[in-house]
């Protein structure tokens, strides 16, 4: 019975990694392009997202901020996640609700021309598309990272997205697991573009 568990775990995974070979590595290269224009112009990546999506988010900020490939050497790049800095975020809903939590960070930290990515695994977290909204406001590029069919966020604020990829799964887990596959290639192919580094 455990065996049968980890083996639909792992044949799920494979499935979804399979659709997503398929169907989303014209979207994923974009993604990569329009990060990487933001670094090119000196401009910085904002990263947000709750649970397991606001781990997500710190865990490739990180990987950009200090570097991804752990045998290369190359130049930091400004990558900050919106989900890492208590203080901001417990005074945010305090003051202002859980709602603004990443938005009031960004009206403050965000400039014309950064991008933010932003992680949720059904695209309806309020807290994100505040964060959206707040994004295009201040001429932010937006790229979305969904899963399930998008959520609200796709259905009625896809005119805020510069990009989005959604993952075709009701499975919270494995959706965050593409998740951070995508956030892994996103960051070799940033360090591929901007450094050489293969």
């Amino acid at each position: 019975m455990m065996q049968d568990l980890i083996e639909n775990h792992i044949r799920s995974g494979i499935s979804i990694r399979n659709q997503i070979l398929e169907q989303q590595t014209d979207m994923i290269e974009k993604a990569a392009l329009l990060m990487t224009e933001s670094l090119e112009n000196h401009k910085k990546l904002l990263f947000c997202g709750n649970g397991g999506s606001a781990a997500d988010a710190q865990h490739i900020a990180a990987e950009l901020l200090i570097r991804y490939k752990g045998n290369h050497t190359r130049p930091s790049l400004p990558a900050l996640s919106l989900a890492a800095d208590s203080s901001a975020i417990t005074a945010a809903g305090n003051d202002f609700g859980a709602d603004q939590i990443f938005s009031r960070q960004i009206e403050g930290l965000g400039n014309e021309g950064d991008t933010l990515i932003a992680i949720t695994t059904s695209g309806n977290s309020q807290n994100i598309l505040n964060a959206v909204t707040a994004a295009k406001k201040k001429k932010l590029k937006v790229i979305l990272l969904t899963g399930q069919n998008g959520g609200k966020i796709i259905k009625h604020h896809s005119d805020d997205l510069d990009l989005s990829i959604v993952i075709s799964s009701e499975e919270t887990a494995l959706i965050q697991e593409a998740h951070i596959m995508i956030g892994h290639i996103l960051c070799s192919l940033i360090e591929k573009k901007m450094f050489g580094l293969g």
